[in-house]
C-alpha cells in the first residue's frame, strides 16, 4: 500500500469447502443481518452486546457504507466468508497504521455451522497474505478472550504468537473482560 493510504486492488480468494473470502459488498445488508441473525446465540459469548436493530438489515445497509469508506482510505479492509453467495463469516482487518508501525487488527469470526473445519484458518491465512504482500503491512494483531481457545488455536496455526494480556481490554458480553494479546510478524526485516 502506498504511503498515501491509497487501497489496493479488491480482494478475493478460495478458501476450502465451497467458502470464499471477498471484499464486503455495498449490497451485502441483508445477506449480513441473516448471517448475525443465524449466529446471533453463537457470537454473543464474544461480542460486545447488541441493540435490536443490529440484527435487521436496515442497521447493515447504513453501516456498511462506512466500512467501505474506510477502506476507500486505506483505514480497513472489510471481508466476508461466502458460501454460494450466503455470507457465513467475517475478517476485518481494522485500524490500519503505515509509516514506520505498519500494523492492522485482525478480528474475525464463523458461521456456527463451519466451525471447526478449517475454515477459519484458512481465511485468516489468507487476510495475512493479503496484509503483507498488497497492504505492505510489518504486522497483524489480535486479542481474544482468555477462554476463548477456539481462536486462540487459529492464531496458533497461522504463525500468530501471544504477547501479553491486557486486563479490562474490551466491553464483551455486557462487562469488561481480560484478553489475551497476539501478533504476528509479517516480514522478516
Amino acid at each position: 500500500m502506498p504511503e498515501t493510504g491509497t487501497p489496493a486492488a479488491p480482494f478475493a480468494a478460495d478458501l476450502r469447502d465451497g467458502v470464499s473470502l471477498r471484499l464486503l459488498h455495498r449490497d451485502d445488508g441483508p445477506a449480513l443481518a441473516a448471517a448475525y441473525s443465524r449466529n446471533r446465540e453463537h457470537l454473543e459469548p464474544w461480542e460486545p452486546a447488541r441493540p435490536a436493530e443490529f440484527y435487521e438489515p436496515a442497521y447493515h445497509a447504513q453501516r456498511i457504507p462506512v466500512e467501505l469508506l474506510g477502506h476507500g482510505s486505506g483505514r480497513a479492509v472489510p471481508l466476508v466468508l461466502d458460501l454460494d453467495g450466503e455470507i457465513v463469516g467475517r475478517v476485518n482487518l481494522s485500524d490500519i497504521v503505515l509509516g514506520a508501525f505498519r500494523n492492522a487488527h485482525l478480528g474475525y469470526w464463523i458461521d456456527a455451522r463451519l466451525a471447526g473445519r478449517g475454515v477459519m484458518t484458512a481465511a485468516v491465512e489468507a487476510a495475512c497474505a493479503h496484509a503483507r504482500d498488497d497492504l505492505g503491512l510489518h504486522r497483524v494483531q489480535a486479542a481474544t478472550l482468555l477462554h476463548n481457545a477456539a481462536s486462540q488455536k487459529v492464531l496458533a496455526r497461522t504463525g500468530f504468537d501471544r504477547i501479553g494480556t491486557a486486563p479490562a481490554y474490551l466491553r464483551i458480553a455486557g462487562r469488561w473482560q481480560d484478553h489475551a494479546l497476539f501478533q504476528r510478524i509479517l516480514h522478516d526485516d
